[in-house]
C-alpha cells in the first residue's frame, strides 16, 4: 500500500502531458502494486522450498503474481470504464451498475481460482491432486473476493478523486474567468463615466470661449493615453496612481477657478507599492459629480493619502448642499468600485458619510492581501 502511495505522490508532483502522462501513471500504478504483490507472494511461498532454490521461487512468485494481476486489472479497468462510466456520464440506474459489477465479480472470481487451482497449486505442491470442485472452495473464493475487490478499490477510488479534482480545477478555472470578466466590464464602465464627466468639463469651457479650454483637452489626452494603454495592467505604482488623481485634479481647479480649495496631503512610505489601476479616482470624480457641482457658492475638497507597511488609507472629503438627508446612494462609479475592491482585495473596508455640508469618504486596504482574482 505504501508502494502504490510514492506512485500517486510521484505523478502528482512531476506533471507530463495529458496523454502520456495517463498511460504513464497507469504503468506506474500498476507496476508498483506487482512489486508489492511479488513480494508478497514470495513471503508466502519461500518456506515450501530449500534455501538453494531462491531463484526459483522468485520465478515462481513473478509468475504467479502475473496470472493474478491480469485477472485483478481487466476487472479493474471493466468496472472504471463501463459500470463507473455508466452511473456518473449516463446516469444509469443504480441497480443496472450493481448488477454489471456483480456479474463481472463473479466473472473475474471464476479465473482467480481457475489459476490459483491448476496453475499455481500445482507448481506449489505437485503431488496434490486438484478438480474443479477446488475452483469453488469457500474460503478460497472468499479470498478471490478480498483480494479482486481491494485493488479494484484502490483503483476506482483514484479515477473518482482524480474526476473529482479535475471537476474541481474546471470550475476554478471558469470562475477565475467569470470573475476577470467581470472586472474587465467594471473597469469599462468607469472609463467611459470618466470621460463623460470631463467632455462636460471641456463643453461647459467651449461655451464661455475659455482659453483654458485647450490646455483641458491636452490634460485630458493625457488621461486617456493613461487609460487606454495603462490601466488594463493589473497593478501599478502607488505614484502612478497619485500622478493620475493629481491631473484630474488640475482640470477640474481649471474649471472652479477660485471657487475651488483643494487640500490634497500625502505620507507614502513606499512610492513603488503596487494597486490596482484607477482604484482612487471614482471617489473623486464622484466628490465632484454629485457633491461639489450641486454645490453653490464656494467649495472645498480634502484629500488624504497615506500609505505605511501596504497598508493604504484614502479620504476626502468635499463640500455639498445638506438634503437633509443621511442615506448614500451609490452610483455607477461607487457601486463598481466597491465591487472591485471585493474582487481584488481581502482586506479592505469602505465607509461613506453623508453629513451636513459635506460627505466624507474613507477607504482602508491592505494592497498586499490580493482577493479573488
Amino acid at each position: 500500500m505504501s508502494l502504490i502511495l510514492f506512485s500517486i505522490i510521484w505523478f502528482k508532483n512531476h506533471e507530463l502531458p495529458l496523454v502520456k502522462h495517463k498511460i504513464y501513471r497507469h504503468i506506474l500504478f500498476w507496476f508498483t502494486y506487482s512489486i508489492q504483490g511479488t513480494l508478497l507472494e514470495y513471503a508466502w511461498i519461500h518456506d515450501l522450498f530449500p534455501p538453494e532454490q531462491e531463484t526459483y521461487v522468485l520465478t515462481l512468485a513473478i509468475l504467479f503474481n502475473f496470472l493474478l494481476v491480469s485477472v485483478k486489472m481487466s476487472f479493474s479497468y471493466y468496472v472504471m470504464e463501463f459500470p463507473v462510466n455508466d452511473l456518473l456520464v449516463q446516469k444509469k440506474a443504480i441497480f443496472s451498475v450493481v448488477v454489471q459489477i456483480l456479474l463481472a465479480l463473479i466473472i473475474a472470481i471464476f479465473f482467480y481460482r481457475l489459476a490459483n487451482v491448476f496453475v499455481i497449486s500445482p507448481l506449489l505442491k505437485p503431488e496434490k491432486i486438484v478438480g474443479m470442485a477446488d475452483v469453488f472452495n469457500p474460503s478460497g473464493l472468499f479470498i478471490a473476493l478480498l483480494d479482486i475487490g481491494y485493488i479494484c478499490g484502490i483503483a476506482v477510488a483514484l479515477k473518482l478523486f482524480r474526476l473529482q479534482a479535475s471537476k474541481l480545477k474546471t470550475e476554478k478555472f471558469l470562475i477565475k474567468d467569470k470573475l476577470e470578466t467581470e472586472l474587465k466590464f467594471l473597469k469599462n464602465q468607469i472609463n467611459p463615466h470618466f470621460l463623460f464627466n470631463t467632455l462636460n468639463n471641456i463643453y461647459g469651457l467651449a461655451r464661455k470661449k475659455s482659453d483654458q479650454a485647450p490646455e483641458v483637452v491636452l490634460k485630458l489626452s493625457k488621461l486617456l493615453r493613461f487609460m487606454l494603454y495603462e490601466s488594463h495592467r493589473a497593478s501599478i505604482t502607488i505614484a502612478e496612481e497619485i500622478k493620475i488623481l493629481e491631473d484630474y485634479l488640475e482640470l477640474e481647479k481649471i474649471r472652479y477657478d477660485d471657487r475651488l480649495k483643494v487640500s490634497f496631503e500625502k505620507e507614502i512610505d513606499d512610492n513603488t507599492q503596487m494597486i490596482t489601476p484607477l482604484i482612487l479616482l471614482p471617489f473623486i470624480e464622484n466628490a465632484f459629480k454629485h457633491g461639489l457641482n450641486e454645490t453653490t457658492g464656494d467649495n472645498h475638497m480634502e484629500i488624504s493619502i497615506i500609505l505605511k507597511n501596504g497598508m493604504l488609507i484614502f479620504k476626502t472629503q468635499n463640500t455639498q448642499d445638506y438634503n437633509g438627508e443621511n442615506i448614500v446612494n451609490e452610483k455607477i462609479g461607487l457601486s463598481n468600485i466597491r465591487r472591485q475592491l471585493e474582487l481584488m482585495y481581502r482586506e479592505f473596508s469602505l465607509t461613506l458619510d453623508n453629513l451636513p455640508k459635506v460627505f466624507n469618504v474613507s477607504l482602508k486596504i491592505n494592497l498586499n492581501s490580493h482577493g479573488t482574482l
